[in-house]
C-alpha cells in the first residue's frame, strides 16, 4: 500500500482518522454538559484596546504580575512571541493552569486575555487588574 502524497489542502483542512459515521456535534451553550463536575474550572476572557502598543517586554511583566493579583502560583517565566502577521502573544504557564496574551497594532490597537484555572480567582480583580496595568481604555470581560 503506498500513501498518498500530502497535499496544501490538506495542510489547511485536516483529515480525521477514525471510520465510521460521525455525528455532527452540538453547537450553542445550550448543549453543553459538565463532563468533569468534580474539577473547578474557572475561564476569564478580557479584551480591551490598550493606551499604547503591546510588546514582549509589557506581556512577560503583566502576565506575571497578574500571577500575583489573582494569586496564582507561577511555574515559569512567560513566554512570548511576535507573529509579522498577527502581532504579539503570550503564555504563562501556572500550577492550576495559566494564561494566554494576544496584542494587535494592525488593524488597531487591541488585546485579549484568556484565564484558565483549576483554583478559583476573583473575577474583578483580574479586570481591574488589566485595565489599570495596560491603561486600557476601553475594556470587556465574560467569565465562564
Amino acid at each position: 500500500m503506498t500513501a498518498s502524497p500530502i497535499t496544501a489542502t490538506d495542510l489547511v483542512r485536516p483529515h480525521l482518522f477514525g471510520t465510521g459515521d460521525r455525528q455532527p456535534l452540538p453547537t450553542g451553550t445550550e448543549q453543553w454538559r459538565d463532563l468533569a463536575p468534580d474539577i473547578l474550572r474557572q475561564r476569564l476572557v478580557i479584551e480591551g484596546v490598550p493606551a499604547h502598543p503591546v510588546d514582549d517586554e509589557l506581556i512577560r511583566g503583566y502576565l506575571s504580575a497578574l500571577s500575583r493579583a489573582v494569586d496564582m502560583v507561577q511555574l515559569i517565566e512567560p513566554v512570548t512571541h511576535r507573529s509579522d502577521l498577527y502581532g504579539w502573544a503570550g503564555w504563562i504557564h501556572w500550577e492550576t493552569s495559566g494564561a494566554h496574551f494576544y496584542a494587535w497594532e494592525q488593524p488597531r490597537l487591541f488585546f485579549s486575555v484568556d484565564l484558565y484555572t483549576c483554583k478559583a480567582f476573583d473575577v474583578d480583580t483580574a479586570v481591574a487588574f488589566t485595565q489599570d496595568f495596560l491603561s486600557a481604555s476601553t475594556i470587556v470581560a465574560k467569565s465562564f
